[in-house]
């Protein structure tokens, strides 16, 4: 199962967190804390998995990690994942925002946090994999932004609706 995952920066800011196990909000900053002083100080060249700290669930507890330009992208799961499927399931989601965002940056995550969430839902769920089909995933996504276009037409219309009939 998946307890959690991060996306921070090169400088340890989080851009964004979701949790399936129930942590405190104190304790969550230290997990994220925790796990960018394991992650960043490794080399480029070591294996991107690691046993999971101390507040992540001990020797249970796994780190899965890839780092992309200035972002750190980390799964942490218990040790019935397999490492090597979450390390595609990552390049799914990085994939998959990059189609969504063209070519996405981190400002992409800061200042589309709904969408971003909306795409690892589509993905991710209550510490599940739903979906791993990048193509499954991004008709989903466009059906939900055309569900809201149509909304926000319909509201439009509502608000004035004598618009355009003289």
């Amino acid at each position: 199962m998946i307890r959690g995952i991060l996306v921070f920066n090169n400088h340890g800011k989080p851009r964004l967190s979701k949790f399936y196990t129930y942590y405190t909000e104190d304790m969550q900053q230290q997990i994220i804390r925790e796990t960018f002083h394991l992650i960043s100080k490794r080399a480029d060249t070591v294996c991107n998995f690691l046993e999971g700290g101390t507040l992540v669930g001990g020797s249970d507890a796994k780190l899965i990690y890839r780092h992309y330009a200035t972002l750190y992208f980390v799964f942490c799961v218990d040790s019935s994942e397999s490492e090597l499927g979450i390390l595609d399931l990552i390049q799914v989601f990085v994939e998959t925002l990059d189609r969504c965002f063209e070519n996405v940056c981190e400002l992409d995550l800061i200042f589309h946090m709904d969408k971003v969430h909306h795409i690892l839902d589509e993905i991710v769920m209550g510490g599940m994999v739903l979906e791993t089909n990048m193509g499954d995933i991004l008709a989903s996504i466009e059906a939900q932004q055309k569900m809201e276009k149509q909304d926000q037409t319909q509201k439009t219309v509502i608000q004035n609706p004598h618009r355009g009939r003289y």
